[in-house]
């Protein structure tokens, strides 16, 4: 069995293979997938996964892999057709999945080998030295959910329901009994109209048959024995759900898949993931799960009882970060952040991207993808835990489109057929590089690659030891903790300083460093030449509890310097 690259600090690149390698220069907004098109598993060839990797990348997050609801008709190929007025876009919600065990259409040269086509972009990624992850989408499914390729033996989820039942055990939906389901959407009429009766409940535990056009009116609720009536639980005999749903995990970790980004995992019971993740490690020990969760309170409880490897750091260290980028909080914050997850950050997945947040540099996020290098530094070095970009992060894109369902919001759209002007600029029709990025482009992918990369190159990151300095530098004189933070990382005789500037301007810093720090560390205190990891500057640095550590953070940038222990030349006592 593969060993998984898990063992090394996750650094993850998420991309939708839909607009990945999309060339077309004429995209029209709310476009067909004739006017479109999309971007194709066979399209992510060797060079494109070499260029990933060069990024420092260990991981590919495949996004919006599984077959969900659109309004492609692909009724031809025995895929049957979704109702448009229950699909959000042309092209579909990747997280309002209509065959838990087939792949997008969409993103198939030939139709009708398109699983073929995934399995062997699995082998690919895996050739070029990199893990694969998909998406698990355990808490809801399309409207209209139907497996044409699912296993012998396998029974479609609701195919045995007892639709007279608000809640049932066994049952896999909720139902709205004798109600109509009736959003305040179109559901169109006559012959092409949407009808549901009697009414399921929506994916975002909207159990009524109502919901607006803000709920996810596209998606229903899987039950997985907990009566939203009464909160009472029927968790044995073990329920029907949770069953096809581990046949569905082992399905595609039989398919080499190694790690599962599960969505919204706080909307399903805690009891399922103790017992489902046991039960794929069992035969896939190597595979991860990687929790999509919202709730500082019970990040531990689903890490300790519920089994994950990891789990999203966003209501923690990435609110923090874009606080101080835009809303004037203070650096000095990010202690709290570290805080707050002591004991578990080596599962703490950071981020500053992905499908759902806004782009950094967008207008409604930092307007400039040039100041990100203080955050990417904090984000990606804070801890031994993963971190995620997410695909045209590393060349500044602003999400200045408007592509159709999404609209004009910072985001780049999940919900439609659209081509990305600068990954299609680095895609360059399959011959992927710099030729047609602009110089400001090439700059900003440059750093990504050289600060990712010293994440798993430098053992202090990779594996080491955290302090952070900020607590005896609150009153310097030279560091101002409003706009500066600094932390070290430790491990095995390399001890790294690093210093973040989220200023305009920049500045000279006379870092004071606890002698406590030489104590926990076990740091020999001395003069010695540091390298600079980021810019390879070399100067003569004290490391001295008694002397500040000197070094210039330049604007809206970052110094990593790195001290050998046995360069250290300690000062003769008198």
């Amino acid at each position: 069995m593969k060993p998984s690259i898990m063992d090394r600090k996750p650094i993850i690149y998420q991309l939708l293979p839909r607009l990945f390698t999309n060339s077309n220069r004429n995209c029209i907004p709310g476009g067909t997938y004739q006017q479109n098109g999309s971007g194709k598993f066979n399209d992510i060839n060797e060079a494109v996964l070499s260029g990933i990797k060069e990024l420092g990348a260990t991981h590919v997050w495949y996004t919006g892999v599984i077959e969900h609801a659109t309004r492609t008709d692909y009724s031809s190929e025995g895929i049957s057709p979704d109702n448009p007025h229950v699909v959000k876009g042309q092209a579909g919600s990747p997280y309002a999945i209509k065959d838990y065990y087939d792949v997008d259409p969409d993103l198939a040269v030939n139709v009708g080998k398109r699983m073929e086509e995934f399995e062997a972009l699995v082998a690919r990624t895996h050739d070029a030295g990199l893990d694969v992850i998909i998406d698990f989408v355990p808490n809801h499914t399309a409207r209209c959910y139907h497996s044409d390729v699912k296993p012998a033996g396998i029974k479609d989820l609701g195919e045995d329901d007892n639709t007279d039942m608000f809640f049932d055990p066994n049952n896999n939906y909720y139902y709205i009994t004798r109600q109509l389901f009736a959003p305040s959407v179109d559901m169109g009429s006559g012959k092409k109209a949407y009808i549901e009766f009697p009414a399921k409940a929506t994916g975002d535990d909207c159990f009524s048959a109502f919901p607006g056009v803000n709920n996810w009116y596209d998606t229903v609720k899987l039950n997985y024995g907990r009566d939203p009536g009464n909160w009472s639980t029927h968790y044995s005999p073990i329920p029907d759900t949770w069953m096809k749903m581990l046949h569905i995990l082992r399905f595609w970790a039989s398919k080499g898949v190694d790690a599962f980004r599960c969505d919204m995992v706080h909307m399903v019971p805690l009891e399922f993931w103790q017992w489902a993740i046991p039960n794929v490690k069992d035969r896939y020990p190597h595979v991860k799960f990687i929790a999509e969760l919202y709730d500082i309170h019970i990040y531990r409880d689903f890490i300790e009882k519920g089994g994950f490897d990891y789990l999203y750091d966003k209501v923690n260290l990435y609110d923090t970060l874009r606080a101080i980028q835009c809303h004037n909080h203070s650096a000095a914050t990010i202690t709290n952040c570290w805080q707050t997850v002591e004991g578990i950050s080596r599962h703490m997945l950071n981020f500053l991207e992905n499908h759902d947040e806004q782009r950094f540099g967008s207008k409604f996020y930092a307007g400039d993808p040039a100041k990100v290098i203080p955050s990417l530094v904090v984000s990606s070095m804070i801890s031994t835990g993963p971190m995620m970009i997410y695909a045209g992060q590393e060349l500044g894109e602003q999400a200045t489109d408007s592509e159709g369902f999404s609209g004009y919001d910072g985001r780049t759209t999940i919900f439609d057929y659209w081509s990305v002007g600068t990954l299609r600029r680095w895609y360059n029709d399959g011959k992927p590089g710099g030729a047609l990025l602009t110089p400001r482009e090439r700059w900003l992918r440059s750093k990504y690659c050289t600060i990712l990369n010293i994440c798993n190159r430098e053992r202090a990151i990779s594996e080491g030891r955290f302090f952070d300095l900020m607590y005896v530098n609150y009153h310097n004189p030279t560091l101002n903790p409003h706009r500066q933070y600094a932390f070290m990382r430790h491990c095995d005789g390399e001890t790294l300083v690093i210093a973040v500037n989220f200023s305009a301007d920049s500045c000279d810093l006379g870092i004071n460093i606890p002698r406590h720090a030489f104590e926990m560390l076990g740091i020999a205190e001395g003069e010695a030449v540091a390298t600079e990891l980021i810019t390879r500057e070399q100067d003569t640095k004290q490391l001295s509890s008694t002397e500040p550590f000197r070094t210039m953070v330049p604007p809206y940038d970052a110094v990593v310097w790195k001290i050998r222990h046995n360069q250290i030349r300690q000062k003769a006592k008198k």
